[in-house]
């Protein structure tokens, strides 16, 4: 059996990495994490953010309520504090789906 190379991945995230992954600016994620209680990133000596697989999950959702369903921050914040185990079963739901359609499409492209 060949050796296969394990997958590695970071376990920290800087605040420039996670703005690329949303396509956002950092100071949004700094507003977020005064909005939004859940939000807080380990930070360094020097103040630097520090986020975590779970952190970019709580983005994600935030991130999915305020500019894929174009909710306002208050409106996230009771949505959020109201049901959370709901909220976060529909965006799952959602990024399913449009994983799929993406992969009927590119068979689509293919045929």
């Amino acid at each position: 059996m060949p050796y296969k190379e394990p997958k590695i991945e970071k376990v920290y995230y800087s605040i420039g990495e996670v703005a690329e992954m949303f396509g956002v600016n950092p100071s949004l994620l700094r507003f977020w994490e005064q909005e939004f209680d859940f939000i807080n990133p380990k930070k360094t000596r020097k103040g630097t953010r520090q986020y975590t697989k779970k952190d970019i999950g709580q983005i994600r959702l935030v991130f999915h309520l305020v500019k894929e369903r174009g909710m306002t921050l208050k409106g996230a914040r009771m949505k959020i504090r109201e049901n959370r185990d709901e909220v976060e079963h529909n965006h799952e739901v959602i990024k399913k789906l449009q994983e799929i359609r993406q992969l009927l499409v590119d068979l689509d492209n293919q045929l």
